[in-house]
C-alpha cells in the first residue's frame, strides 16, 4: 500500500471513529466498543481488507498511545482523590491483580486445555483493570459516582500495569527459559515499581518548572513542551528498567496538580491527543484481530470472561479492600467496573512475539475476553450504579466556555460551577450569598440564555454558574455548590477568607458549614468589640484592612 493509500485510509478511519462516538453516546454504548468494532470492519476479515498482522508494530504503537492516555488521566486526578483512593488503589493495583490472574489462569488452562503456565500467562495478560477502558467509560457514562470510588477505580487502573506487565514478562521467560531465579523475580518487581514511580515524580516536577520558567515567545508550544515530558518520563523509566507506565501516569499527576502557565490551553490539547489516542489504539487492535479466530474460542473465552467476572475479579476486590471499609454495594460496583481494554490485548502480543507455544490461542481468547468485557460490563455501568442506588447523572456540559489562558503564573481562576436542585445556593438570591473578597460571579448560563448577574438574580436548579476567584478560595467557594446534608471538602490549613463584617455567624454555617461559637444571628464584625484578634472556635478572626472586613483563618 502506498504512502498515499496509507493517509487516505488512516483519515477515514479516524473519521468512522469519530462519528461512531456519536452513535455510542445515544446508545450508551462504550465508544471503545465502536473503535474497535470499526478496526474489525476495516481488518483482513472486514469490508475493507485492509492487512494487518504486525504484533510488534501493534505492540510499539499501543505502548505510545497509552502512555498519552494514562498522562492525560493523571493531569485530571487532582491530589485531594489521589490522597482519598490511593491506599485501596495500591491494594487493588497489587494483591487484587495477583489474585484475578491466578484464578482466572486456573480456569483458561482448564477450559483451554493449555499447560498451567500457559494458564497464568492468560490470567496475567487480563488481571489487570485498564486505564484507558476506565477513563472512557467513567468519562462517558452520563453518572457521577461517589468520589471515594471514581478516585479508587481512576488510580487503580492507572497505577496497576507493573504488576500486570511483570506477572506477563515473569510467565513468558519462565515458558521460554529465560527466567532467572527468585531473586531476579523480586528484583524486576522492585525495579518496576521503584524506578517507575522516581522517574515519574521526577519528571513531573521538572516539567512543571521548565514550563514555568522557560517564557516561550509562542503560546501553542507549552502544550507541546508538556507532550515532551511526558514521552521523556515513559522512555526514561523504560531504558532504566521501570514502568513507563506508572512512570507517565505520576508525571501527569505531579504537573496536574501544579500551578503552571497556560493550563487550560496544555490540558484542552492533552484531552484531544488522548482522544486521538484512543481512536487510533483501539481502530489499530480491532485491524489485529480475526473474526473467525474469536468464533473459533467464542465457548470457551464466554466462560473464561464468566470465571474473571464473577468470580475471580469479586474475590480479588474483596480480599485486597477488606481493610478499607468500604460497604457491601461499593465493593459490588468495584467488582463490576473491573474493565478490560487495550492494555490486556497490547500485553498479548508479548507471548507472540517471544515465540510462546499456544501464544495465537492466548491472542485471540485475550481479545474476545476484552470484548466481552467492554459490551457487559462498560454499557451496564449506568445500570449496575443505579440498581446499587450509587452515584447521581453527571452535571451537563455547559454550552459555554470560559478559560484563562495565561503566559505568566495568575493567582485566580474561572470555575464554571452547576447548580444541584439540594445545593445551598439552590433558589438564593445573590445579594443574599456572603461571598468572600476576591470572588466574583461573573455570568450565569440558563439554558441557553446568558444571564448577566445582579443583586436580584436568584440562582435556579440547572443554572451554570461561572465564578472569578482567587485559587485558593476555590474549596471554600465548593462547598456552596454541595448539598445540603452533604460532608464538606476540607479547608486548605491556613487559608485566609476576608468577609463582610455584616455577614452574620448563621450564614456562614448555612453557606459554607463554618461554625463559630456565637449566636447565629451576631455579625462577625461584633466578634471583635473587645479586640482585634480573637480564636472563636477552629478560626482565627481578626480586623482585615479592607473597610468594614473581618478575617478568617483556617488552623
Amino acid at each position: 500500500m502506498s504512502i498515499n493509500a496509507l493517509i487516505l485510509a488512516a483519515a477515514l478511519l479516524l473519521l468512522l471513529g469519530i462519528a461512531s462516538s456519536k452513535f455510542a453516546a445515544r446508545l450508551g454504548m462504550p465508544v471503545l466498543v465502536l473503535f474497535l468494532g470499526v478496526g474489525m470492519l476495516a481488518g483482513s476479515e472486514g469490508l475493507a481488507r485492509i492487512p494487518f498482522e504486525n504484533y510488534a508494530l501493534a505492540n510499539s504503537l499501543g505502548s505510545v498511545a497509552l502512555a498519552l492516555i494514562l498522562f492525560d488521566g493523571g493531569l485530571r486526578t487532582p491530589l485531594d482523590a489521589l490522597a482519598l483512593a490511593w491506599r485501596p488503589a495500591l491494594a487493588l493495583s497489587t494483591v487484587g491483580v495477583l489474585l484475578t490472574s491466578a484464578l482466572t489462569g486456573l480456569a483458561a488452562s482448564w477450559v483451554l486445555g493449555l499447560p498451567l503456565p500457559q494458564g497464568l500467562l492468560l490470567g496475567s495478560i487480563v488481571g489487570s483493570t485498564d486505564a484507558a477502558a476506565v477513563f472512557s467509560v467513567l468519562r462517558t457514562s452520563g453518572l457521577k459516582l461517589p468520589d471515594r470510588l471514581t478516585a479508587t477505580l481512576e488510580v487503580e487502573s492507572g497505577s496497576n500495569d507493573p504488576m500486570a506487565i511483570f506477572l506477563t514478562l515473569a510467565l513468558v521467560g519462565m515458558i521460554v527459559g529465560d527466567t532467572g531465579s527468585l531473586t531476579d523475580l523480586a528484583l524486576l518487581f522492585l525495579v518496576q515499581f521503584g524506578v517507575g514511580g522516581l522517574v515519574g515524580v521526577g519528571v513531573g516536577r521538572l516539567a512543571a518548572r521548565a514550563i514555568n520558567r522557560i517564557n516561550l515567545n509562542y503560546p501553542g508550544l507549552y502544550p507541546l513542551l508538556a507532550l515532551s515530558f511526558a514521552l521523556l518520563a515513559f522512555g526514561l523509566a523504560a531504558v532504566l528498567q521501570g514502568s513507563g507506565f506508572l512512570a507517565v501516569y505520576l508525571a501527569g499527576i505531579v504537573l496536574g496538580n501544579s500551578t503552571i502557565v497556560f493550563r487550560a490551553g496544555i490540558f484542552l490539547f492533552h484531552d484531544a491527543v488522548a482522544w486521538l489516542s484512543q481512536i487510533a489504539l483501539f481502530v489499530m487492535l480491532g485491524l489485529l484481530s480475526f473474526p473467525s479466530r474469536l468464533l473459533a474460542v467464542a465457548g470457551e473465552g464466554l466462560l473464561i470472561a464468566l470465571v474473571l467476572t464473577v468470580l475471580g475479579r469479586p474475590l480479588a476486590v474483596a480480599v485486597s479492600l477488606l481493610p478499607f471499609r468500604f460497604r457491601p454495594r461499593e465493593l459490588t460496583l468495584l467488582s463490576w467496573v473491573g474493565l478490560k481494554g487495550a492494555v490486556p490485548i497490547t500485553l498479548a502480543t508479548f507471548p507472540l512475539m517471544a515465540g510462546v507455544p499456544q501464544s495465537q490461542i492466548i491472542f485471540n481468547a485475550v481479545f474476545f475476553v476484552v470484548l466481552i468485557s467492554a459490551i457487559t460490563q462498560g454499557w451496564s455501568l449506568p445500570v449496575v450504579a443505579r440498581w446499587l442506588r450509587l452515584g447521581r447523572p453527571a452535571d451537563p456540559t455547559p454550552a459555554l466556555s470560559v478559560e484563562i489562558n495565561a503566559l505568566r503564573q495568575v493567582d485566580g481562576d474561572i470555575v464554571d460551577y452547576t447548580v444541584q436542585p439540594q445545593a445551598r445556593v439552590a433558589g438564593q438570591q445573590l445579594c443574599d450569598l456572603p461571598l468572600p473578597n476576591g470572588v466574583l460571579v461573573s455570568l450565569i448560563l440558563r439554558g441557553r440564555s446568558l444571564i448577566m448577574p445582579r443583586g436580584s438574580t436568584a440562582l435556579l436548579p440547572g443554572d451554570h454558574v461561572f465564578m472569578a476567584l482567587r485559587s485558593r478560595l476555590q474549596p471554600l467557594i465548593d462547598r456552596l455548590f454541595e448539598q445540603q446534608d452533604s460532608t464538606p471538602p476540607s479547608l486548605p490549613a491556613g487559608v485566609a477568607m476576608v468577609f463582610r463584617g455584616a455577614s452574620t455567624v448563621g450564614e456562614l454555617e448555612r453557606f459554607f458549614a463554618i461554625t463559630l461559637p456565637a449566636a447565629p444571628e451576631d455579625r462577625l464584625s461584633t466578634l471583635l468589640r473587645d479586640g482585634s484578634q480573637r480564636q472563636h472556635g477552629d478560626f482565627r478572626v481578626e480586623r482585615a484592612q479592607e473597610p468594614d472586613g473581618v478575617r478568617l483563618t483556617c488552623p
